[in-house]
């Protein structure tokens, strides 16, 4: 099938490739010249495991290709996807003008049946105003759907080929019928596709990044009660996450989620909500607790410190939102940057992907280290904000070498508390007791 996939981004990267990679004929526009160039020739313009193979691979057997020629993708796609930015306004509703102007120039410029597909996360009732801009401009037919994305950044690829379900919001069976076919191949286990209204496939894709996000802040305010409590978070979650109606996953305490999703995703629906007299209280809750989080954990450590930090150097594990990725967007750890900085404390920082786009931020207000040890060196204490692999089990011997003292605070609970003990480590982490060193 000859499908479009318009903008490049994260999930429009991932999209056209694996498409690709079932046999389909996609072109990708996007209007950055410079990311199209750099797509021509196989390289990535994010980090996301096993996508480069794909994306080579798929470039050289001239099944994807790239282009700013907007006018080329619309006529050739029978499909086309919009997988175009939503950045959030400043009441926190989605911001819809990529999407519609997009939807403008192809209502200005189809001459023939088309599926135009709204990838991108969007509000309830976009689908509406999707349909009503292009109608303004022909009289050809085409289709709406909704198909909202559920990738896990780090893990996306795999997602997208073995997807635990496949949403589809549309108004036809033509267009029910060309979504089937071309989601075929990825549903050979049996996962399920799952037909239904465009405006409730658009609620779906809210509805559960606003429950995931609400386990984490949920979890987190268990974590907080177990500290005053004398209790240990990490029973209290293994307890809960053998059962079945609750699960294991994403009740992991730390510092906060982040990412391109989670934040932007509650706070429309939060604002969708007030937009039709709905108090959602919840979700109001799930936010104000996820930015209090972030800075607890630098109130541990100001509180360590006598809250004098003016001078103190200190080394920074992990950067991006979460592991296998170099997505910063939203990160806990650019909030506990800032409140460092703020109290005159010098920074060195380390992340295995994702050292570029903070370094775009922040320039010689960090000090950068490609080698996680490096940056140890005369620090006077070690602040793990991402749970990458890399740090899990490293060498004590040569973090206590490399430090001032041997002090760490821990966001992601990624070190067992009886290790940090038998290695004679300062210990600070979520919802767990503290172990001081030597004890």
């Amino acid at each position: 099938m000859k499908i479009t996939v318009i903008g490049t981004g994260y999930v429009g990267l991932v999209t056209g490739v694996c498409f690709a990679e079932s046999g389909n004929h996609v072109v990708c526009v996007d209007i950055d010249e410079n990311k199209v160039n750099t797509l021509k020739q196989g390289i990535p313009t994010i980090y996301e495991p096993g996508l480069e193979t794909l994306l080579k691979k798929n470039v050289e057997a001239n099944r994807i290709r790239f282009t700013t020629d907007i006018q080329e993708g619309i006529q050739h796609g029978k499909v086309i996807f919009l997988a175009l930015p939503t950045p959030p306004n400043e009441d926190g509703s989605a911001d819809l003008k990529y999407v519609l102007q997009t939807a403008d120039l192809i209502g200005r410029s189809i001459t023939e049946y088309k599926v135009i597909v709204d990838k991108s996360t969007v509000p309830v009732g976009t689908g509406e105003k999707v349909k009503a801009t292009i109608s303004q401009h022909t009289s050809v037919p085409f289709d709406v759907v909704s198909n909202p994305e559920f990738l896990k950044e780090g893990v996306a690829v795999d997602d997208f080929m073995k997807p635990e379900r496949v949403v589809i919001g549309a108004e036809s069976e033509k267009a029910f019928k060309i979504m089937q076919e071309l989601y075929e191949p990825f549903l050979r286990s049996g996962n399920p596709l799952i037909e239904m209204d465009i405006r409730s496939a658009e609620l779906t894709k809210y509805a559960a990044n606003a429950f995931l996000a609400m386990k984490i802040s949920f979890m987190n305010e268990i974590a907080n009660l177990c500290t005053i409590l004398g209790a240990d978070v990490d029973n209290v979650r293994k307890g809960i996450g053998t059962d079945s109606r609750i699960g294991k996953r994403f009740i992991f305490p730390g510092i906060g989620y982040g990412g391109s999703c989670f934040p932007k995703d509650v706070q429309a629906l939060y604002k969708t909500a007030q937009e039709n007299n709905y108090d959602f209280k919840i979700l109001n809750a799930v936010m104000q607790v996820n930015e209090k989080q972030k800075i607890s954990f630098f109130d541990i450590v100001d509180k360590h410190f006598q809250y004098q930090l003016k001078d103190k150097q200190f080394t920074l594990w992990g950067l991006a939102f979460k592991p296998n990725t170099d997505d910063i967007r939203e990160a806990p750890a650019l909030t506990i940057i800032d409140k460092l900085l703020e109290k005159g404390a010098k920074l060195h920082v380390h992340d295995p992907e994702a050292l570029n786009n903070v370094k775009k931020l922040y320039g010689d207000k960090l000090t950068y280290f490609t080698d996680l040890y490096k940056a140890l060196e005369n620090s006077d204490a070690l602040l793990i904000l991402t749970e990458w692999n890399d740090f899990r089990t490293p060498d004590f011997d040569e973090i206590a070498k490399k430090l001032k003292n041997k002090l760490i605070f821990d966001g992601r609970n990624i070190y067992t508390l009886s290790k940090m003990q038998e290695m004679g480590f300062t210990y600070y982490s979520i919802g767990r007791k503290t172990i001081s060193e030597g004890s």
